[in-house]
């Protein structure tokens, strides 16, 4: 059966950050899939790759530009179904959410709903994706509603830890429910309606990075320590500063590369100084993604210290960690959610209790001080990554995922016209 035509739901394409939707929406269309990418925001290309860049698929765009579109398509549809809206603004629009700011994308992206229901079928799409379940899945959702056209999300982490206040309903009514790592499988099933937990299917993340090496591992004082990511509540990185003074009052010789950028740019910046960290801990800010190679190469571990928000919010497997371990880079991360998929203590990296700079200082130490076990270690790592996340193997089964279920709901209504 040849695939249908896709619509893939967005706040933002592509994103620097998000460098793991922008691989699978490419390799998908190399493996022939017709994808039209629908932004409900406008561009955002700050810190991406030439490639990103470079990208010229099917892309239309929404934003502040397109307001008055948005509210011309909520308006026509009023008029036309009044009812029918008030049934949909009082299951999606008057519910309560986590916060301001996930009110706000909700409210947004429910309005932009109307308007990319009508781009859909302009372009005669006949399944709509959202990658993301919380602002992009409420669009796909209301255009589904609207339109008839099924749609799918996909489950990762902060989009789905907490729920926000209409998970329930978009998980009900989606066609299927992906995500990337085991642990979200028993927990989407269970935020699933009775009966429908089977509707989850697991399919990993594709490696991201195209240009790969080896690190060298040299494990020399002062040893090379390296930590990416977002500066965001989820990513314990006001732990792991506090892990660093206790190894410099401990004289154990070493220097922290921290790089990323985020809105706790200043708070990280201010520990940084109060821990009297300035001569061991750079921080050079954010580095585009298609340069974080060159860093994982010349370090000698990778630390992930993630931690489970007070909100629920959570990572699910970070992409980080399986582009070290790709590049034989030893990796020493924190048990949460997903992580203990891919790194298994001491048999491809070490596992630590989250928010325990103690811990996370012990296991450095424990890293750095056998060489042999470290390489060992990121080999395993290596051989477990390549296998779990390689690109063909997991496009190919979101690919054949798209078309069986698309193909299923399509032949369910040419039995239900035909009864």
């Amino acid at each position: 059966m040849s695939p249908p035509r896709v619509a893939y739901i967005l706040l933002w394409f592509p994103l620097s950050s998000e460098t793991f939707v922008f691989r699978e929406v490419v390799q998908l269309m190399q493996q022939g899939m017709p994808i039209h990418i629908y932004t409900l925001y406008g561009a955002a290309l700050k810190g991406c790759s030439e490639e990103m860049r470079r990208f010229s698929g099917p892309l239309t765009r929404m934003g502040l530009k397109a307001a008055g579109h948005v509210l011309a398509a909520f308006f026509r549809e009023f008029r036309r179904r009044p009812r029918a809206v008030w049934k949909l603004m009082r299951e999606g629009l008057f519910r309560r959410m986590r916060g301001l700011e996930t009110l706000g994308e909700n409210s947004w992206c429910f309005l932009a709903g109307f308007y990319l229901a009508e781009l859909c079928r302009r372009d005669g799409m006949e399944l709509m994706h959202s990658p993301w379940s919380n602002g992009p899945g409420t669009a796909a959702w209301i255009a589904s509603r609207l339109t008839g056209i099924p749609f799918a999300l996909t489950g990762r982490a902060g989009d789905i830890y907490p729920p926000d206040g209409v998970l329930a309903e978009k998980l009900r009514d989606s066609l299927f429910v992906r995500t990337n790592n085991n642990a979200n499988v028993r927990y989407l099933a269970e935020q699933c309606p009775p009966g429908q937990g089977d509707k989850v299917r697991l399919i990993y993340n594709s490696l991201t990075l195209n240009r790969r090496g080896e690190s060298a591992v040299s494990m020399r004082p002062p040893y090379k320590l390296l930590a990416v990511g977002r500066f965001a509540r989820t990513k314990g990185f006001d732990v792991l500063l506090t892990a660093m003074a206790r190894l410099q009052r401990e004289g154990f010789p070493f220097r922290l590369t921290l790089i990323g950028d985020g809105w706790q740019h200043w708070r990280l910046h201010s520990l940084k100084q109060r821990l009297r960290l300035e001569t061991v801990v750079d921080m050079p800010g954010f580095v585009p993604h298609d340069q974080i190679v060159r860093h994982m190469l010349t370090h000698d571990m990778l630390l992930v210290p993630s931690v489970v928000h007070e909100t629920g919010d959570r990572d699910g497997i970070p992409n980080v960690i399986m582009e070290a371990l790709s590049n034989r880079l030893p990796v020493i991360a924190t048990d949460v959610c997903g992580i203990g998929e891919v790194i298994r203590d001491g048999e491809t990296g070490l596992l630590v209790p989250q928010r325990d700079p103690r811990a996370l200082a012990v296991a450095v130490r424990r890293m750095a001080g056998d060489r042999a076990a470290a390489g060992r270690m990121a080999d395993n790592g290596r051989a477990l990554v390549e296998r779990m996340f390689d690109g063909e193997t997991n496009i190919r089964a979101l690919r054949d995922l798209y078309v069986s279920c698309y193909g299923a709901w399509k032949e369910a209504r040419r039995n239900d016209d035909r009864s």
